[in-house]
């Protein structure tokens, strides 16, 4: 398979380009130049958001089975690149998220649940939602549903994350001391290892998949408490983690998903969103899902590896909690809140 990868050297579009070159396909990569593309791909250099960004791959001959776009920015980037590419490429998947669903998507909500209004695939940067579904709308412009694949993934974990989810809770658990651990422990999560996101990707390259699919794990994959326990043992075990309820939580101010990564509260717009969709489809489509504790055990290898601390993609909101807020909800919530020892 010759593929082309228009990102390629952080996180998603890195675990695409390493899965393919372990499967010994062809793999070429378009970047800014910012990091270096994984060893064996084939590099272009080319900005998107410039006026000439596309110019090498329109003096390059090449043909492609498959492009593999990640691109969440302003949607007209991947208008110029699918218009550019529908000649030269059998299928085209884009990396959407299921933040184009309108809020509020229901618990199980399927693949053709409605979707954002007022995205455009000539727009300019608008909000994430509308950038991703202006992305969707460009691909179909230019492929057609039949030779385009909308993966529309949800939360995305794994070594060389640059978003600072489970990054902060590593680091947070490596410096020990009580924890505050938001309830409840048996909250069902959905996630997806990025390295199981990119072995999808590619077998639905192979097998001519269209069409759009919710991309994450089935939900209760891991639940809260496994995923903490599982960060705790595998820092050291230094780490005490406070079970404690959702309201104390909240009453204290503290933002679910960002300052306490992964964690919203059950019963809420945001779990039913972010921890509740049905991916019945891309299960039936060959997604396979690795066992929580590998993929904790393995970014916290990958975050030793490059020194503890993780690289942090521009434009992203910092991710975690200061440890006086901690400190205060812990106090406060004092027997309320059940200890668990690592």
């Amino acid at each position: 398979m010759r593929l082309l990868v228009l990102g390629g050297t952080e996180f998603v579009g890195r675990a695409v380009v390493e899965a393919a070159l372990a499967r010994d396909w062809e793999v070429t990569v378009l970047h800014r130049g910012r990091h270096e593309a994984p060893p064996g791909a084939r590099t272009l250099l080319g900005d998107r958001t410039a006026p000439d960004g596309l110019a090498a791959l329109d003096e390059d001959p090449g043909a492609w089975d498959a492009v593999v776009d990640t691109w969440s920015a302003a949607p007209r980037a991947v208008r110029d690149s699918a218009r550019l590419l529908r000649g030269r490429a059998g299928r085209y998947v884009y990396v959407s998220s299921c933040s184009v669903y309108a809020w509020a998507p229901p618990a199980g909500y399927t693949e053709q649940a409605p979707v954002v209004d007022g995205a455009s695939p000539d727009a300019g940067p608008t909000d994430y939602a509308r950038d991703k579904r202006g992305g969707e709308l460009a691909v179909l412009d230019s492929f057609g549903a039949d030779r385009s694949a909308l993966v529309r993934s949800g939360l995305i974990l794994g070594p060389h994350e640059n978003v600072g989810r489970l990054p902060w809770w590593l680091t947070r658990m490596a410096r020990g001391g009580p924890v505050l651990a938001p309830g409840p422990r048996e909250l069902p999560l959905q996630y997806v290892d990025v390295r199981d996101l990119a072995q999808w990707i590619l077998g639905a390259a192979e097998q001519g998949l269209g069409g759009p699919y919710n991309l994450m794990s089935p939900q209760g994959h891991a639940t809260m408490g496994e995923l903490l326990r599982a960060c705790a043992e595998v820092t050291g075990g230094a780490a005490e983690l406070r079970w404690t309820d959702p309201e104390p939580v909240l009453e204290a101010g503290i933002e679910p998903w960002t300052q306490l990564p992964v964690w919203v509260p059950p019963g809420s717009d945001m779990h039913d969103a972010l921890h509740s969709a049905d991916v019945s489809r891309a299960v039936a489509a060959g997604l396979r899902c690795r066992p929580v504790g590998e993929t904790v055990a393995d970014t916290w290898r990958w975050l030793q590896d490059i020194g503890g601390t993780a690289p942090r993609r521009p434009g992203r909101a910092v991710k975690g909690l200061d440890p006086e807020v901690e400190a205060k909800v812990l106090a406060r919530a004092g027997g309320a809140a059940g200890t668990e020892g690592v």
